[in-house]
C-alpha cells in the first residue's frame, strides 16, 4: 500500500487537534476514532507538551500521527530536529518546501520511516499576500513549483490548498499523497482560511487526505460531524 492509500473505513479525514488541553484532545480523539485514523498535532501543542504526551496519546488510542511542525531551517538544523522526533515516529511530518530540496532531503534521511511532507503555500494566504511575500507567480503556479522542489528532495506527500490540488496532482507521480487543509463542508465558516473547498470536491480534484478541524471539533457532536463528512465522500 503506497503512502497515498487510505486506511480506517477508507477515511481520508485527518483531524486537526487544535488545542493545548490534553483532556480535550482525548475527548476529540475518542469521539472520532470510528471515522478518523490520522490526527494532526501542530506547533502550539508540541511546544507545550513535547514528544512525550503525543507518544502517550498514540499508545492510548493507536492512531497515526500527522506532526505539523512546518520545519524550515538549514539542512543540518533540520537533521537534528528530525532525529529528536524518532520517539513519536510520525506518519507524516511537515517541512516548508520553500526551504529547498536539500533541506527536504535532510529530513528524509533523518526519518526514513516517515512520509516527509512538503508544505507549499499556506491556505491563509491569498494571491495578493503571496506576491507581497516575494513569490514571482500567484499561489497556483508557486504551489506547483514548490511541490516539485519538495518531491525532488524525497518528500512523499505534499500539503496544498484544495484550489491547487488538481494542478499538482496532474503534474506529480501518483504515489505522492496530496493533503489539503482549507476544507469546509457546505455552510461552514471559513475561519482564517482564504482558499477553501468542500470535502467532496477536494477529493474529486485529486486530494488523498483532508485536514479538517473546527467543522468537527467545534460541532455539538464531533462523532456525528466526522461521520457525516466521511459519509458525504
Amino acid at each position: 500500500m503506497h503512502i497515498g492509500a487510505r486506511m480506517n473505513n477508507n477515511s481520508p479525514i485527518i483531524l486537526a487537534v487544535d488545542t493545548t488541553d490534553v483532556a480535550q484532545a482525548k475527548k476529540w480523539i475518542a469521539a472520532t476514532r470510528d471515522s478518523v485514523e490520522i490526527y494532526k498535532f501542530g506547533l502550539e501543542f508540541f511546544l507545550k507538551f513535547g514528544s512525550e504526551i503525543i507518544d502517550n496519546l498514540q499508545r492510548e488510542f493507536g492512531f497515526r500521527l500527522f506532526l505539523d511542525l512546518k520545519l524550515h531551517d538549514i539542512p543540518n538544523t533540520v537533521t537534528g530536529a528530525c532525529k529528536n522526533l524518532q520517539m513519536v515516529n510520525p506518519f507524516f511530518l511537515t517541512v516548508h518546501a520553500s526551504g529547498g530540496s536539500k533541506m527536504v532531503a535532510a529530513a528524509v534521511a533523518a526519518l526514513p520511516n516517515t512520509a516527509i511532507t512538503g508544505v507549499t503555500i499556506l491556505t491563509s494566504l491569498d494571491d495578493s499576500e503571496v506576491l507581497k511575500i516575494g513569490f514571482v507567480k500567484p499561489a497556483l503556479e508557486s504551489a506547483v513549483n514548490l511541490a516539485h522542489i519538495a518531491i525532488s528532495g524525497g518528500a512523499r506527500a505534499i500539503v496544498c490548498s484544495p484550489l491547487e490540488v488538481a494542478a499538482i496532482r496532474s503534474s506529480i507521480p501518483s504515489e505522492i499523497a496530496l493533503i489539503t487543509p482549507g476544507v469546509r463542508p457546505e455552510g461552514s465558516a471559513s475561519g482564517d482560511q482564504s482558499r477553501t473547498m468542500t470535502p467532496a470536491l477536494a477529493i474529486e480534484n485529486g486530494a488523498d487526505y483532508l485536514v479538517i478541524g473546527r467543522p468537527i471539533t467545534g460541532a455539538d457532536d464531533p462523532s456525528s460531524a466526522a461521520a457525516a463528512i466521511l459519509a458525504s465522500l
